[in-house]
């Protein structure tokens, strides 16, 4: 935990940005018969009765200082999903940092293991030296701000049914690029001087 929180301490550095990640697994539900439109006086109204689509999965990574966002549609959460997710981090959000210090939970597919299992030796050797990994620990999700991302993400674009991982991509870009025009950020207060104090019983008694 207190690795987390001295990382969120660190002075922005275009360099070395801090980048958090989560994903989310997504239900697709589509209208068996099509709402009735909201009108003067009376809400939307939906049927009951939906159609499942499936599942497939969103990867959300976020730059809390800066106040910028991405968000990535996928069909499955494998391990090689996240490696091509983290490629692209790199390759094409930041090809000009030097490295990236990266926060996510310590899911079995978020590993360096990954990398080598997705790509040849030599490019995943390369996207490994540029990421500085720091992991949540268990039950500690809270910690990421990724998941705060996740959050608002769900509850002002996915409050209703999506039934096509192309209309979820469509609704998830446009918040999106809304949210990083805005330049929305999460300011984190929470210190390892309040964790100590307010946490205490998480520590070892020595």
């Amino acid at each position: 935990m207190e690795d987390i929180l001295e990382t969120y301490a660190l002075p922005f550095d275009s360099e070395i940005p801090l980048i958090c990640m989560d994903e989310q697994p997504i239900q697709l539900l589509a209208d068996t018969r099509p709402p009735v439109p909201m009108k003067s006086g009376k809400v939307r109204r939906e049927d009951y009765e939906y159609e499942r689509k499936g599942t497939c999965c969103l990867f959300l990574f976020t730059e809390p200082l800066a106040g910028w966002r991405h968000v990535r549609v996928s069909e499955r959460r494998t391990k090689s999903d996240w490696a091509e997710q983290v490629r692209e981090l790199l390759e094409v959000h930041y090809p000009k940092a030097k490295r990236i210090r990266l926060v996510m939970d310590n899911l079995n597919t978020h590993t360096i293991s990954s990398l080598y299992e997705t790509f040849p030796p030599e490019i995943a050797l390369s996207l490994a030296k540029r990421l500085e990994i720091h992991y949540t620990p268990k039950h500690g999700s809270w910690l990421n701000i990724a998941e705060i991302e996740l959050s608002a993400l769900t509850s002002q674009c996915l409050h209703r049914r999506i039934g096509s991982m192309e209309q979820l991509q469509r609704e998830t870009t446009a918040w999106n690029l809304d949210r990083n025009q805005a330049q929305k950020s999460v300011q984190w207060h929470f210190t390892t001087e309040q964790a100590r104090g307010k946490l205490k019983h998480l520590y070892p008694e020595i």
